[in-house]
């Protein structure tokens, strides 16, 4: 395997003498995309940018291929790593190919005259982005989304070895989120490069991540792979969540489940229950749930917004015991909503919870 392409060593970033963050020990090798998270406020853009040399370092170094980045032209370094904020372009009567082909600037020489060569690789970074219908636009006259992929593909065009992008999906719909993030991921693989990004989307951090560097009480709290990130109880304590849940399976929030007495007893399972639960929640009705399979893929959600809820053990056919369970507590209620339309032998127990709801 191919060595580190960018590695950071005891970095501390902040402004002027304050310290922001510190001890960063950031190691990624080309074909990879390393996410960084964090509530607001913990200094991710403020990594970002001192890694790509727009802040002075307060402490440590970056290095690009074992070579201190200090010691580096601003040129060389351009040719090197390429960055895409989401700061808003002044440019005046510049169209978003003219914008694209500033890219190319650390390759032509003071006078900034591309070469058909520059200009094939503007084009092929136009196409890879799916811009090339706003080549002749001014950047002016187009929406946030889109300038975000025109920056993008800037950047692309720029050539680097390492790509550094801040919330690349802010003001994106969800298609062009992940038509932007799947770009990158086949980027980094096409043409061995490496990513560093922040992302406020936890979901999509877990699925287009290779690694996941966590920022937290001035430091990193957390380096690893998604799984490791994203088990237990860490996101919850990372954000110091209070208002709701985290699903560390699917990378998704719920809101606060309504407390007190059960008003509503739904028999879910398979994922039929999960509409129920939410529309109940938003309602302000607390809810039981069960019986649910602890492995089923609605238990996570059903636990986190039931006021009671009865489960069985996953594999395991659900049992009498916990049947008579179901039945005390849905007794109690005013209401059953039965979600699920065929029965089988693991959720039996659920046919007879609702033949006694009748009773």
């Amino acid at each position: 395997m191919n060595g580190a392409i960018l590695t950071t060593k005891g970095l501390s970033v902040g402004y002027g003498k304050k310290v922001v963050v510190s001890g960063l020990d950031i190691e990624i090798r080309g074909g990879e995309i390393l996410t960084v998270i964090g509530p607001n406020g913990a200094g991710k853009s403020t990594v970002l940018r001192s890694i790509a040399s727009q802040l002075p370092l307060l402490d440590g170094a970056v290095c690009i291929n074992d070579t201190d980045i200090t010691s580096m032209s601003l040129n060389d370094i351009a040719k090197k790593l390429s960055v895409c904020f989401t700061d808003r372009i002044t440019a005046e009567k510049m169209t978003c190919e003219d914008i694209i082909s500033t890219g190319r600037y650390p390759y032509t020489g003071r006078l900034g005259i591309l070469s058909d060569n520059d200009r094939k690789i503007v084009r092929e970074a136009m196409e890879l982005t799916g811009v090339t219908h706003l080549a002749d636009t001014d950047i002016r006259c187009i929406s946030d989304g889109q300038r975000q992929t025109v920056m993008l593909a800037r950047a692309i065009a720029q050539e680097p070895q390492v790509l550094i992008l801040d919330e690349p999906t802010s003001f994106l719909d969800i298609n062009n989120k992940l038509r932007l993030l799947g770009i990158l991921k086949d980027l980094v693989r096409s043409r061995n490069i490496a990513v560093v990004q922040t992302l406020h989307e936890l979901d999509l951090a877990q699925r287009f991540s290779d690694k996941i560097l966590c920022i937290a009480h001035n430091r990193a709290d957390r380096t690893g792979t998604p799984e490791e990130i994203f088990s237990g109880s860490y996101i919850s304590e990372l954000y110091g969540i209070s208002c709701g849940t985290f699903d560390t399976l699917f990378g998704t929030a719920e809101a606060k489940r309504k407390e007190g007495e059960p008003q509503v007893f739904v028999i879910g399972g398979g994922g039929s229950g999960i509409p129920v639960y939410r529309r109940l929640q938003r309602q302000g009705i607390p809810f039981a749930a069960g019986v649910i399979h602890e492995n089923d893929v609605e238990y996570s959600v059903a636990k986190s917004l039931a006021a009671e809820l009865v489960t069985e053990k996953a594999f395991e056919p659900i049992s009498d015991e916990s049947v008579d369970k179901a039945l005390k507590i849905l007794k109690k209620c005013g209401e059953v909503i039965c979600c699920i339309e065929n029965f089988g032998t693991m959720n039996a127990g659920n046919k007879k919870l609702l033949e006694h709801s009748n009773d």
